[in-house]
């Protein structure tokens, strides 16, 4: 994806590129978030040698960016973050993709690559590049596809981007449909010394579809924020992503990134003490989140009032925060347990919202088959009829990929 930046950035700096779990063929170990990535590609560095380094990422890319100057700043002199965002779309969109894979295999989600990478116009007058990332997803490990998605999913630093202290290029598409102009305004705004340049005529690649203009931001940036005495007058800089054999030149002459001011860091409060421990209350929430999905936690909370609004609190805090948070079984299991207990006892109301947790939570449409067929046995045909009806209708519009 990067091979018409590397050379000319190659000519000032030492470049390094990976790739990400299962992506390109590298091993299939997947990681279970950005902070994990950040993890593995410092350690890979350390044993390089590289100590300070300039990094560049796109989309998924920016976001280990982000997580490695939030984390680490003390390794990161400089930061260019493409078609990136302090949180990517919502976590039910990324775990409804995770379903998706699990039940259909990648070729769903690789034939609509091009709709949301290119604009159509490339994307017509390109057809080899169209079809590279077309088998680029296609022949990613789903594990780690899988994997990815829930780490984005969890990815969300909106109220800490303010503690990014290094200089850094914000750098969007404006045609961006995935994480457009106005993500990428929320992080320079965000950001105390960030620049924002928006690249006419380019979708969410930007470097493949507007190499040209990428290359000259990204050298102008990196020349002028870089500190020599960082790393003894030599610069690393490091451009995470999959190269492809051959992407034509686009040339177009980008607007000047533009200063803006700087806005404090969100203060981040202390856990609320309740009964002598740490009230549940914010870990339930978040859980219960995880595992039921946003629009539904906010539809049922949004629902509260003065004579409900207790009985809510009671099972963020009980339900998710002490049962659902407890060690001792992984979320696969409860979920098994909570499909079975809701529809022994005729809950089929909550029985749907359920099953759609089970498949985020890693089970398979066959494996939800199985626990059902299991509820026939023992809790009768009626009972498993009914629950077969509501799994039937959740796993359809769950695993049905949308144009």
């Amino acid at each position: 994806m990067w091979d018409r930046q590397v050379p000319e950035l190659a000519q000032q700096w030492r470049v390094f590129r990976f790739d990400l779990p299962g992506h390109g063929g590298a091993p299939a170990y997947p990681a279970g978030s950005v902070s994990d990535l950040a993890g593995r590609l410092l350690a890979t560095l350390d044993a390089l040698g590289v100590q300070r380094f300039g990094y560049a990422g796109c989309a998924f890319g920016g976001a280990v960016g982000v997580e490695l100057a939030l984390r680490h700043p003390e390794r990161v002199a400089s930061l260019a973050l493409i078609a990136a965002s302090p949180r990517f779309g919502t976590a039910d969109e990324f775990r409804q993709r995770g379903v998706i894979v699990r039940t259909n295999g990648l070729d769903p989600i690789a034939r609509s690559s091009p709709d949301r990478w290119f604009t159509s116009g490339f994307a017509a007058a390109q057809p080899a590049i169209t079809e590279w990332a077309v088998q680029m997803v296609r022949t990613t490990d789903p594990g780690c596809y899988i994997a990815a998605c829930e780490a984005l999913a969890a990815f969300d630093v909106r109220a800490e981007i303010g503690a990014i202290g290094v200089p850094t290029l914000v750098l969007v598409g404006s045609d961006d449909q995935v994480t457009g102009p106005a993500e990428a305004r929320t992080l320079v705004a965000g950001i105390p010394d960030a620049r924002l340049a928006v690249v006419p005529g380019a979708s969410h690649l930007v470097p493949v579809e507007q190499p040209a203009a990428v290359t000259d931001l990204l050298v102008r940036h990196f020349s002028t924020a870089w500190q020599p005495s960082y790393d003894s007058g030599t610069g690393h800089t490091i451009v995470p992503g999959i190269p492809v054999r051959a992407v034509p030149a686009v040339s177009q002459q980008p607007p000047q990134p533009v200063a803006i001011a700087e806005i404090a860091p969100a203060p981040v409060p202390e856990p609320v003490q309740v009964m002598g421990r740490p009230d549940l209350y914010d870990a339930g929430l978040k859980v219960r989140r995880e595992v039921l999905g946003d629009a539904h936690v906010d539809r049922e909370l949004s629902q509260a009032d003065d004579f409900s609004g207790d009985f809510q609190e009671l099972v963020t805090r009980y339900a998710w925060g002490e049962v659902w948070d407890r060690p001792g079984l992984d979320r696969r299991a409860r979920s098994c347990v909570a499909l079975t207990a809701l529809a022994a006892g005729g809950h089929f109301d909550e029985l749907g919202s359920h099953v759609r947790a089970a498949l985020r939570n890693g089970l398979t449409p066959d494996e939800i088959r199985e626990v059902l067929l299991q509820i026939a046995v023992h809790c009768g045909v009626p009972t498993a009829s009914s629950a077969f009806k509501v799994a039937q209708q959740v796993i359809r519009e769950e695993t049905t990929p949308t144009e």
